[in-house]
């Protein structure tokens, strides 16, 4: 590289990534192979539309290659491309699941309980949803309404009773589930029978486990959704980009089809995006084809491993976990109600004192709100954690054994 600002800035990234332990439950390390198509010369081409229908020439390439990763990303997932369909074009998972709401409130104007108001039932922020499930600061809560939901406040899990008698007073055009910062398991039939029972759509958004569907290691959200939205890098371990999946076959209360596919297709472009990036949905094509090999499937399978691990010791030390656990590649610690006073005999570590000394000791984290925190989202009260990255490292119990004594050593002294 000629610019040697630039490469100097990225080699000193690459070291930085190589000596530190990378906890962060949203990131992932790519292979050679997925960087390679990142910065191939498919980034040269504009391609506006979707195969076999651009407002470019010279796209026959870039045709075959969506065609190719939209069939991988339906193959991987056990999908009939009769049944689904997939939108390979989203830049990231942000503008995907706008997407989704765009095409939706475009055909859907009024909520089902007719108030002209589209609802989006999603889960509160500081529960473990996503900024766009809804939340007041972003485009989704913005431009339409959020129904928030939360959980149990004795368990810290999902209560699908309360989520029913929510859903049955507010009657959302869309139930989202799926979640940036809940460790359990979802139960995807009880999500079903909320969307159902209040006329909604059920749109899930598995950007952080879509890898561990893909490797079985976690239920898959398919045989139940209507939609279906994933980023592609983070437990799947590819490039920044995102998947839109919907039903072919979904009709309304009418017995109208709903075309979901071409509503999406048409909010992604020309609705919010222009010519889509090649170079991108090719490196999700090498992804995906990564994820369908059997060692993906044992990865997979490690990252849960890991986690519980990972869990099992912070607990052991003392740890306060919300939720008690995990059931995937996350963890949720409550660092200032832990029972370990701080300096001045008071409270605990506040997630981002937390983070902070961690990073300095070479152990990458992110400050996390917990269900019901009192403190801000600038300064919270847990820190989340991520197994994916490590495991892709090759480390295995034994490792996140240590990780865990680190840890604690690191925000247990004083």
């Amino acid at each position: 590289m000629k610019d040697i600002q630039v490469k100097k800035l990225i080699e000193a990234e690459k070291k930085r990534q190589k000596k530190v332990i990378n906890l962060i439950a949203s990131e992932n390390y790519v292979s050679k192979d997925v960087l390679e198509a990142l910065g191939s010369e498919l980034t040269n081409k504009y391609a506006e539309g979707y195969p076999g229908r651009r407002y470019y020439g010279g796209n026959e390439i870039i045709d075959k290659t969506e065609t190719l990763c939209i069939k991988r990303a339906l193959e991987l997932f056990k999908l009939d491309p009769n049944e689904w369909h997939a939108n390979v074009q989203p830049l990231s998972g942000s503008p995907a699941n706008l997407a989704v709401y765009t095409a939706l409130s475009g055909s859907r104007t009024q909520s089902a309980s007719g108030s002209g108001t589209f609802k989006i039932m999603g889960m509160k922020l500081d529960h473990g949803g996503h900024l766009t499930h809804g939340h007041k600061v972003s485009a989704s809560g913005k431009f339409w309404t959020q129904v928030p939901y939360g959980l149990d406040a004795t368990t810290e899990t999902i209560n699908y009773d309360q989520l029913m008698e929510l859903a049955m007073n507010e009657k959302p055009a869309v139930v989202v589930s799926g979640y940036t910062a809940y460790p359990r398991i979802i139960d995807w039939i009880g999500m079903k029978e909320v969307a159902n029972a209040a006329g909604a759509l059920l749109m899930v958004d598995m950007s952080h486990i879509a890898g561990l569907v893909a490797g079985g290691a976690y239920p898959s959200p398919f045989p139940y959704a209507d939609i279906v939205t994933t980023t592609t890098h983070k437990t799947l371990r590819g490039p920044r980009a995102a998947i839109v999946f919907a039903r072919k076959d979904k009709r309304d209360k009418a017995g109208n089809p709903m075309e979901l596919d071409k509503k999406i297709d048409k909010a992604v472009f020309p609705g919010l995006q222009g010519g889509p990036h090649a170079n991108q949905i090719a490196a999700v094509a090498v992804a995906l084809k990564e994820a369908a090999a059997p060692a993906f499937k044992k990865y997979a399978f490690q990252i849960v491993k890991n986690a519980r691990v990972l869990a099992d010791e912070l607990h052991r030390r003392g740890w306060r976990l919300i939720s008690g656990g995990t059931d995937s590649h996350l963890i949720l610690v409550d660092t200032w109600n832990n029972g370990k006073k701080n300096s001045q005999g008071a409270g605990g570590i506040s997630g981002k004192e937390a983070s902070d000394r961690l990073e300095k000791a070479g152990i990458i984290v992110n400050k996390n709100t917990i269900p019901f925190d009192i403190r801000s989202p600038a300064d919270p009260s847990g820190i989340r954690l991520g197994t994916a990255a490590e495991t892709t490292r090759g480390r295995k119990e034994k490792d996140f054994k240590m990780i865990a004594k680190k840890i604690d050593g690191i925000l247990g002294s004083q």
